[in-house]
């Protein structure tokens, strides 16, 4: 486990207080701003993992609210252990837990991508939904991740892309630019967190260069699915095992 710089460390401070202000609207938002699409990508991914696994034991990086988690159980039989820097989204998680009634197959604990507190070579599966571009250091996050999976093992992430074909790509970016900023602030009342959800998706590498990051982590037979026109991805790779 690593510790954190503090240029890191200030940077976590300000995610984990932005997600502490909106934990008790997020998963509205999110159904809201995303048309209902957002479950259906959580679903797509999860199923991308029980294509490969059974039973698997998996790391929920950034695992806010749990929504993630909860599908790997219910589609995958998994294991999860959930990890997240904000308490308020939790405290979320763990009161939607309960109602599923999966407190035997679902663990949260509140830690960062960057100082994972884990051995390594634990994990069959590490994972994240919309969290890497949050990781106070991302390339150190998914450095993380490749350390706690056991060889062989696979890594998950589900992000937003950027979607490259015309007029689509116009279509999209004025609404992330100026309609989802406008929602999210009238319905959360706070600016700040639905402005910085399009700036750090433009600002993010996507794409080939997201898929060099994960190439740099240590990841082989790195793939891309392209999910509703290029607007989300759905990135897998794998733990090449110890020769």
């Amino acid at each position: 486990m690593k510790t954190l710089n503090t240029e890191t460390e200030t940077r976590r401070e300000a995610v984990e207080s932005m997600f502490n202000s909106i934990a008790g609207r997020y998963d509205f938002l999110n159904r809201l701003l995303s048309f209902g699409t957002d479950r259906c990508w959580r679903r797509k991914a999860v199923g991308v993992i029980a294509g490969k696994y059974k039973n698997p034991y998996i790391l929920d990086v950034a695992t806010g609210t749990a929504d993630l988690a909860i599908e790997a159980v219910k589609t995958a039989g998994a294991r999860v252990v959930g990890i997240d820097i904000s308490a308020a989204m939790l405290e979320a998680g763990r009161k939607k837990i309960v109602r599923h009634r999966l407190g035997e197959q679902i663990g949260i604990v509140m830690a960062g991508a960057e100082a994972i507190p884990f051995m390594a070579g634990v994990f069959d599966v590490a994972m994240v939904a919309f969290g890497v571009r949050n990781f106070a250091s991302p390339q150190a996050g998914l450095q993380e991740m490749h350390r706690v999976l056991k060889d062989g093992g696979m890594i998950m992430v589900l992000e937003f892309s950027r979607p490259q074909g015309f007029p689509f790509r116009h279509l999209y970016g004025f609404y992330f630019t100026k309609v989802l900023p406008l929602v999210g602030c009238l319905f959360s009342g706070n600016r700040k967190a639905y402005r910085y959800l399009p700036d750090s998706v433009l600002a993010f590498p996507d794409n080939e260069a997201f898929i060099g990051m994960l190439s740099a982590a240590g990841f082989s037979g790195i793939s891309q699915m392209r999910l509703t026109g290029g607007i989300a991805s759905i990135y897998t790779g794998f733990k090449t095992p110890a020769q």
